[in-house]
């Protein structure tokens, strides 16, 4: 899968996966978000996500702390 990770408009690091047969900047221009942070592919490996890559469209690689962005989108909500 890609993905990007936007910030929104509170300036927190929101995560968008998408199929791999979508380009970055196609997805990029679906997002009402102003600033994109990274983008790349994440893969579940060993049940951790793991991010790689970039994106020659959007000019932009994956980061350290993309896997953690992701990771915490998943993780059960407190209530």
């Amino acid at each position: 899968m890609k993905y990007l990770v936007v910030e929104d408009f509170s300036g927190t690091p929101i995560p968008f996966i998408f199929p791999e047969r979508i380009r970055h900047d196609e997805m990029r221009e679906q997002l009402p978000y102003a600033k994109v942070l990274s983008a790349g592919l994440v893969e579940l490996r060993g049940g951790r996500f793991v991010c790689f890559g970039g994106s020659a469209e959007l000019s932009l690689s994956a980061r350290k702390e993309d896997e953690e962005i992701v990771t915490s989108r998943f993780q059960p909500r407190q209530r």
